[in-house]
């Protein structure tokens, strides 16, 4: 293992978890209705809406910290997935102006979680690097 590895794993979590938290402070600010009617329309119950709370609030806090990591990353995976179903199908095969994925930061975040979820927290985690938690 290089010295730098969990370097690089502390710098990944910090970026995925401050970009994604982000999202999760908004919708804490400004309400989930509008994923309310975006799950509704297809078909699920109006409660799951506010499962986007821990994918985008919780994990993220356990990933930043690095307890719980694979968890928390698993958790922001699977909400990337639940956010290109319900919001992206349109965009999944299109290119934008630049000609880069329209995709690109939704893809950025959701590889980025499963890196995560694979490699684990690193040694500079509350876990630790052999942590128990980690």
């Amino acid at each position: 293992m290089n010295r730098h590895d969990d370097a690089a794993k502390l710098i990944l979590r910090l970026v995925l978890g401050i970009l994604i938290l982000l999202h999760g402070i908004s919708k804490m600010t400004h309400g989930v209705g509008a994923i309310v009617g975006m799950v509704q329309a297809h078909g699920w119950p109006a409660f799951t809406a506010y499962f986007v709370y821990v994918g985008e609030v919780i994990a993220p806090i356990l990933i930043i910290a690095g307890i719980f990591t694979r968890l928390g990353a698993l958790l922001i995976a699977i909400n990337m997935l639940v956010a290109f179903s319900l919001v992206h199908t349109a965009q999944l095969f299109q290119l934008n102006g630049q000609g880069g994925w329209q995709l690109e930061l939704q893809g950025m975040y959701l590889f980025t979680a499963i890196a995560i979820a694979l490699m684990g927290a690193g040694r500079f985690s509350v876990g630790g690097a052999g942590g128990r938690f980690n």
